[in-house]
């Protein structure tokens, strides 16, 4: 969508369930193999008592939102915060959530808060974005 399409709470929303093949391919595309993600028995004694998906494949899913969704394909992250809430276990649901808070016309720019639920609607990121909006 154009800058002109847009307005403030418009959202967006995407689902998916985070699989163990996920996981793993997500550690050998960024090369994070902490066992924390892949090995069971040391992630058992792991804080989170068991693997945990990595932060930022989580993450990941926000900019899935914003690419294909809103503001839609042509959207450029520019920034990013986030915060890591709870973790996200293999076999979850994970929701990914944008919102338009704030457009910046003369700049073609959005503010984005951004949002992770599970599928008991715990909340395990959020965050917020700036992005540069298709002028076309």
């Amino acid at each position: 969508m154009r800058i002109d399409e847009l307005a403030v709470g418009m959202s967006a929303e995407s689902e998916k369930t985070v699989s163990d093949a996920d996981v793993a391919l997500f550690a050998r595309v960024t090369g994070d193999l902490n066992p924390v993600h892949l090995d069971a028995e040391a992630a058992a004694r792991s804080v989170f008592g068991g693997r945990v998906a990595h932060g930022m494949l989580t993450a990941s899913l926000i900019s899935a939102v914003m690419a294909m969704k809103l503001p839609g394909p042509g959207t450029i992250y520019l920034s990013q915060s986030l915060r890591f809430l709870a973790p996200v276990r293999i076999g979850d649901t994970v929701t990914a959530r944008v919102e338009i808070a704030e457009l910046l016309a003369d700049k073609h720019r959005a503010r984005l808060i951004t949002t992770c639920r599970n599928q008991r609607g715990e909340p395990v990121l959020d965050g917020e974005a700036i992005v540069k909006v298709p002028a076309q």
